[in-house]
């Protein structure tokens, strides 16, 4: 990764790359295309924040993130605090393993903390090839399942 790693946000302009944006065949089981996530994003407008990764020109993954969102099972739960967190995150086939995925995810935590939040959250389908380590190695730590069956992951921002 270069210092000229940013995010940018979607615009007519550069939203027919966003949806371009192709991961590696195996991982497509464990990410949603990016054309779903714009389109979730469409629907929840207040709570989504839909950014292309970009180093220079080169348009190299994208990242969706959440603030202010109460799920399903947290509704069920009396005082449950609102969440915000990762909720997308596709690094294109060829531009993996340069730490677009790290940037992208410190990008959204300082976001977070921007908006006085102290807790990241992430969702993920578990299974080989799945993104489970590269999370666990940015120091989310396992927290439950969600009703869909997907682990739930924390991290402390405090720290």
């Amino acid at each position: 990764m270069t210092a000229t790693a940013r995010l940018e946000a979607l615009t007519p302009d550069n939203v027919l790359a966003a949806c371009a944006l192709e991961v590696l065949p195996e991982q497509r089981r464990f990410v949603a295309p990016v054309a779903q996530s714009l389109a979730e994003a469409y629907v929840h407008p207040g709570i989504a924040w839909p950014r292309l990764i970009r180093d220079g020109e080169r348009v190299v993954g994208f990242v969706m993130a959440f603030f202010g969102a109460a799920f399903d099972h947290d509704a069920r739960t009396p005082g449950a605090p609102l969440r915000s967190g990762l909720w997308r995150l596709a690094v294109a086939a060829g531009e993996q393993g340069r730490g677009y995925g790290r940037f992208a995810v410190g990008a959204v935590n300082e976001e977070i903390r921007r908006r006085g939040g102290t807790l990241s959250t992430v969702t993920w389908h578990p299974g080989e090839g799945g993104p489970e380590e590269f999370y666990l190695r940015l120091g989310y730590r396992r927290r439950g399942l969600t009703g869909d069956g997907e682990h739930l992951g924390e991290l402390d921002l405090t720290r």
